[in-house]
Order: structure tokens, then sequence, then C-alpha cells
């Protein structure tokens, strides 16, 4: 068992993690609302959760992740009512469209995605637990409101100050900013605006806060206390400072022993926005001629608790890096060892150290990835002098438990036809010793993006970048 340290947002301290249930992980990660396809922005957090569970069951942990889906909420009732359709036709597609985008950027499933629609009564209970303990009351209009004052221990997470708080005052948008702390929807009265989203409840026909519906969920799932939960660091207030005054107020117990948060994404340096033009969801990146593997490589780059600043010459960057791992695998590959029982090399064995501390250290994927490469540079190094290589596929194979970008699989581009039109000209000319125009096909075939390579079988051809993509974003 790998020892694992995290920084916890609560205490703001780097804390060793120890889990609550033995070898047991429990782990809440907040997910979609399902109003959009999710956007870059979107999965950066959710690649950084993904790295999260793959690190500790790489550290030997068992894990039960539950990640939840928001399908009810002010974005999602105003989508449905604009296209005239029920909450579930409106919010379906988009369910759909996320999980086809988690396989795209290989991000393992969770165990659970609990729905909010499905997990009515669990809110309801969550409630009535908080009304009996007089921290929460029904308005005049219907709607249950959580009561701050009555929980002294309301703002320790985001270390707001007490007496700033504006209880009384009442705030009925799921979403608000720190500045407008007052008293909380759990349930909100139907009203025009809901159209035919609504169900019934002791305090009178409505609908759950966005709040309520993750502390009605993780509680069912992953019981009254569990061992994390994150989230992008917009979630920490107010949502997150909501969650444990409800699941806190109702269970009196500690609701969660580790808050991780990841720090904003921004795109050529600006805050992701549709009115700057810099607002890309995972599907406009693949319609440029992106993989799913190189944004994840880019997702990755950079600390989880560091801004991580989003750049097409950053895609084209991971698209180098990424050809450079798949040169170094396939060199291996292609070293068949005399002896295969020999120990692994002591080389490999250090990379792999330094990357397991790397990440036992906080998630600290900038020095993972410098392991990486090291042992790529050394390992190349031993190819070069046929010395041995024992264990380096073996130790990619271990960090890529973590990474998930180096043995992954990746479509080949079918190759174009003029492509193949050239290879055969230059194999003619080659035949017939025309080396000048030999060595003019080969320029042609590498201004097309291909590389052609001369052995003793012939010819073979490398895709070295995207002609589509260098005509969309010329130098």
């Amino acid at each position: 068992m790998t020892p694992l340290s995290f920084h916890n947002s609560l205490t703001r301290r780097l804390e060793p993690f120890a889990p609550l249930d033995a070898n047991r992980v429990r782990l809440y990660t907040c997910g979609p609302t399902v109003y959009n396809f999710a956007h870059i922005g979107n999965f950066r957090a959710y690649v950084f959760e993904d790295v999260l569970r793959r690190a500790l069951k790489f550290a030997g942990h068992d894990v039960t992740q539950v990640m939840n889906l928001t399908d009810v909420d002010d974005k999602t009732i105003r989508g449905a009512i604009q296209n005239n359709v029920s909450l579930d036709a409106f919010t379906r597609p988009f369910k759909d469209a996320f999980f086809a985008d988690l396989k795209t950027l290989s991000i393992e499933p969770a165990e659970v995605y609990p729905a909010a629609t499905d997990h009515i009564p669990e809110m309801l209970a969550l409630i009535d637990a908080l009304m009996q303990k007089g921290l929460a009351y029904k308005s005049d209009d219907g709607s249950v409101y959580f009561k701050i004052a009555a929980f002294p221990n309301y703002g320790k997470l985001s270390h707001l100050d007490p007496s700033t708080l504006r209880s009384g005052v009442r705030i009925n948008n799921d979403e608000y900013e720190k500045e407008g702390v007052a008293d909380f929807a759990l349930w909100k009265a139907w009203d025009a605006a809901d159209g035919a989203v609504a169900w019934d409840s002791p305090y009178g026909r409505g609908r759950p806060g966005w709040h309520l519906e993750c502390s009605a969920m993780a509680r069912k799932y992953l019981g009254d206390s569990f061992d994390l939960h994150t989230g992008g660091i917009d979630n920490l207030f107010p949502h997150h400072e909501n969650e444990i005054a409800q699941s806190e107020g109702a269970t009196s117990k500690p609701f969660v022993n580790v808050w991780m948060h990841c720090a904003h994404l921004r795109v050529n340096g600006e805050k992701m926005s549709k009115s700057l033009g810099n607002f890309f969801t995972l599907r406009d990146l693949l319609a440029k001629g992106y993989t799913g593997r190189e944004i994840r490589y880019v997702l990755l780059q950079g600390h989880y608790r560091q801004p991580l600043n989003f750049t097409f010459s950053g895609l084209d960057d991971a698209r180098k890096a990424l050809a450079r791992i798949d040169d170094f695998v396939a060199r291996l590959n292609a070293t068949r060892p005399s002896v295969p029982s020999v120990p692994c090399v002591p080389f490999a064995a250090t990379a792999l150290a330094t990357f397991t501390s790397a990440i036992a250290d906080d998630l600290n994927l900038p020095e993972a990835f410098a392991a990486l490469f090291n042992l790529i540079r050394e390992g190349n190094a031993a190819l070069d002098k046929n010395a041995p290589t024992a264990g380096v596929l073996e130790t990619l194979r271990e960090m890529d438990r973590v990474l998930a970008v180096i043995f992954t699989e990746k479509p080949a581009d079918p190759i174009p036809p003029e492509v193949l039109a050239l290879r055969d000209a230059r194999q003619k000319a080659r035949a017939e010793k025309r080396w000048a125009d030999s060595d003019a096909l080969r320029d042609q075939l590498r201004e097309l993006g291909w590389e052609v390579r001369d052995g003793k079988d012939g010819q073979t051809l490398k895709q070295i970048w995207s002609a589509a993509i260098h005509r969309r974003f010329p130098e």
C-alpha cells in the first residue's frame, strides 16, 4: 500500500490520507448539470477526478465512486420549457453525450451515476430531518429554506466570517455569488416558471434545490460520513458549503474527511466565454481534428490546484509528445530480449519510484510526467547502444494505470489516395535510381504531413501531423 497525501480544502493543509473503512475509499465527485454539452473547463475537473480515482487504485485501495447527474435545476427546467419538451426528453441527449465524452477521454466509469430526479424521496427525508432539528423552515410561499443562523459551523469550508452572513434573507436561485450568503432553498414551491416540473411533498408541490440533491445522493450511496469529495473550485462556495450544512445538520456527523478542488481552466489566458469566442466543448475540438487522447494529455498538464491555460498550440505540442511516446513504445516492442526473465533495469526502477512518489504527493503530475520522459530519454539511449531495457515496458504500463495516455488505442487515419500515389511514385523512382525525383517526392509527402521511411521491407508511411488541422490553424 503506497501512502498518499492530499491537500484538504477544509483545513488548507497537506495531510496523509487514511480511509475511514480500512482499504475501501468512498469518493463523491460532482458531475454535470445536463442542460448542454460539457465544455473543456468541466472536463478539466472530470479528468482530475479520474486521476484521483486511478491514483487511489494505483496505491492499492478499492474505490467506490459516485458521480451525480444534475437533471433538475433552474437551467434544465428553463431548457425544457424553451424547447417545449419534458425534462427527461431535454436532459437525456446531454446525459448520453456526457457518457460518450467520458469514453473519448479514457475516464474510468464511476460505480454509481445517480440522477437527481430519481432521488426525490431521499431529498424529502433529509428536509424532514432538518425541519425536526430546527435547521429549516417553511416560508409563506411554501418553499423550505435552510436556516444558516442555526448552524454555527456554516462557512468552515469557504472560511467565511460568520458575522458577514445575512440569515433571514432568502436566496431562491440555485446558484449565487459569495456576497449573496443567506438562507438557501431546500425545496422550492412550484410557480409558473417551473412549467410541468414538480413533485408532491409534505410542504406542497414543488421541486428540490440544487444543493440538497448532492447531500441526499451522497448519503444514500456512501453513508453519513465518507472519505473524499471533489469538484471544481467554483463548487466550493456555495454548493459544497451548503452540502456540509445540510448533511451535518441532519446527521450530526462529519460529512466528508477530505475536500479536494481543482482550479479553473483558462483559454489563451482568458476566462472561457462564448462572447469571447473561446468556449469549446469536447465535440468542438474533435471536429477540428484533435483526438480524445491529445485533449486528455493537455488536461493532465499542470498541478490540479493551479490554473491551467488551454491553447491550440498546447494541443499540437501534445500531439508531438504523444508521438515521442509512441515511437519509444514501438522501439521497445521491436526489441526481443534474449533473456526475458532478467531483472528490471535500474533506470526503470528509479523512474517508477519517482513517478509513484510524485503521484502520492497530492497528485503532482508535472513531476510524474518528468519521470516518464526521463525514462524515455534513458530508454532510448539504452536502445541506441543495444543495452538492456528489461522492465521498461512494464514500467510504462504501471505509469499508464494513472495517466491513461501511453497505451490508449487510437484509430489510425486512413492514408489519403494522393499520399499513396506519391509513395508509389517514389518507390518507382528509387527502383529506377532517379534519386533527385525520389527526394522531391519525399518532400511532397512531408508537406502533406507524412514521413516516408526506407527499410529492408520497403517503404513505410507515418503521419507526422494532420494536414486538416494545419489548414485550419496555419502557422
